[in-house]
């Protein structure tokens, strides 16, 4: 397999000061496990402050990291036709606006038809760049924006500006229940213990994780959101909705069981039980780019999927408010 080298510049944040390093990089760089972060700071790929350091080394807060990451390219992914929606592309960058079913990384049990088999049928050199240059990723059934790095340097300035919290992701969802007004979840996340597969607000030992949401539309039993990501945690948006009781619609994992408003019509109740997926669209994209140092932004409209439930929501809002007329 061939390598390629970057380096991360990290300042450790004030809520890491006490920590180890080793513990530190494991929160701020959590595409790689804890275990290589220690093998790389043994094998002096890790200077806290210019100097060699240790995996068990305490740390105040503010100092500053380098980490040279060698990456091995994925030379067993291939390449496949697999239909993408390219949004805007350039020498530095690639902007898709992913579908709903499609897998971002072949994994197990994907090893092909996923984002990336279809990345590199698009463009080959690509094989070059970590993670085939997908700098963040999204669930499989949510859709909208995300941003690939075609060359080295480009993908290291958009992953040091992600891990910096200067890359602005905005969502729309569907969620459960009549919310009053917007607000702020800021719980810590990580693995749920029982269950493996899943996330959860955790009381102790998770990671940061804050999500701000404001009201776009209220229905009588539903809200539609707008939702902007402050961190990047694996399904924060769905955990931290689920965790104030307002489960996303359609979201199989953290959506509970189906919930029907009283006095739903026929094409309420097919329309909800027939949702496919949690309702959950990356709309608006925007960073500073790595070549020209500007600011640029991107934003898809809403899926046919999302856009009909919302109107079928409406129908049903219209259909009892000229019910509660009548008396």
């Amino acid at each position: 397999m061939m390598s390629e080298s970057e380096v991360l510049q990290l300042v450790i944040p004030a809520h890491l000061a006490s920590h180890r390093l080793d513990q530190a990089l494991a929160e701020l760089l959590p595409d790689y496990s804890r275990a290589r972060l220690q093998q790389w700071i043994k094998a002096g790929r890790v200077t806290l402050n210019g100097d060699l350091c240790r995996p068990r080394d305490k740390l105040r807060g503010n100092e500053k990291v380098e980490v040279r990451v060698e990456h091995e390219a994925q030379t067993n992914w291939i390449a496949e036709d697999v239909p993408i929606e390219v949004v805007y592309e350039d020498e530095a960058v690639i902007i898709v606006n992913k579908p709903a079913g499609l897998v971002v990384h072949p994994g197990t049990g994907n090893n092909s038809g996923t984002l990336v088999n279809g990345l590199l049928h698009h463009d080959a050199k690509l094989i070059e760049v970590p993670r085939a240059g997908i700098v963040h990723r999204l669930d499989k059934d949510t859709t909208g924006l995300l941003v690939v790095a075609r060359t080295l340097a480009a993908h290291t300035q958009l992953v040091e500006r992600l891990q910096a919290r200067d890359v602005k992701r905005e969502y729309e969802t569907i969620v459960n229940g009549t919310m009053t007004a917007g607000g702020t979840i800021d719980e810590p996340m990580g693995r749920h213990p029982v269950h493996r597969t899943r996330m959860g607000v955790l009381v102790s030992g998770g990671k940061p994780a804050v999500t701000h949401y404001r009201v776009k539309r209220r229905f009588r039993a539903h809200t539609h959101l707008q939702v902007n990501l402050e961190t990047g945690r694996t399904h924060q948006i769905r955990v931290h909705m689920a965790h104030i009781r307002h489960s996303i619609v359609g979201d199989p994992v953290y959506g509970g069981r189906l919930r029907l408003p009283p006095k739903s019509g026929e094409t309420l109740i097919e329309t909800l039980r027939g949702f496919p997926r949690q309702a959950l669209h990356a709309a608006k994209l925007g960073f500073v780019h790595p070549l020209t140092a500007k600011p640029v932004e991107w934003s898809v409209p809403l899926p046919d999927d999302m856009q009909h439930l919302l109107r079928v929501l409406a129908d049903d809002d219209r259909h009892h408010q000229d019910e509660y007329n009548d008396y």
